[in-house]
């Protein structure tokens, strides 16, 4: 269980490591939809639904609004945004490593070739 004072990125990061709730959430990519219509595709009771979209809700993934007696469960997108923004920079750090790599290994190319075999 996360605790209150966790901050916001790993209360995502915990929203997002169950593979029920990434569908879930694909689901919702495509629209609003009840707790039997986000049921629907598994295997498992409406409590148990019930429960990961009160992690995702936490979260601040989704939002449940209530209309007379239907009670839509929406996608926030904010949270994701954030955690993308964290892991992006994570990805430009390890392509620059990787770009610095392959400038190294070309130049260990260049210069373990015989003068002879170096040009085409």
């Amino acid at each position: 269980m996360v605790q209150q004072g966790t901050d916001k990125l790993s209360i995502t990061f915990h929203a997002l490591a169950d593979p029920t709730r990434r569908a879930i959430l694909a689901n919702l990519s495509r629209g609003e939809a009840t707790v039997n219509e986000l049921a629907r595709p598994f295997d498992m009771s409406l409590p148990a639904i019930s429960k990961h979209l009160k992690v995702l809700e936490r979260a601040g993934l989704i939002v449940r609004g209530r209309e007379a007696q239907w009670r839509p469960c929406k996608l926030k997108a904010t949270p994701l945004k954030e955690a993308s923004g964290w892991i992006e920079e994570y990805r430009r750090f390890w392509e620059e490593r990787l770009d610095r790599l392959d400038d190294y290994l070309r130049k260990l190319q260049g210069k373990d070739r015989p003068e002879d075999e170096s040009a085409p």
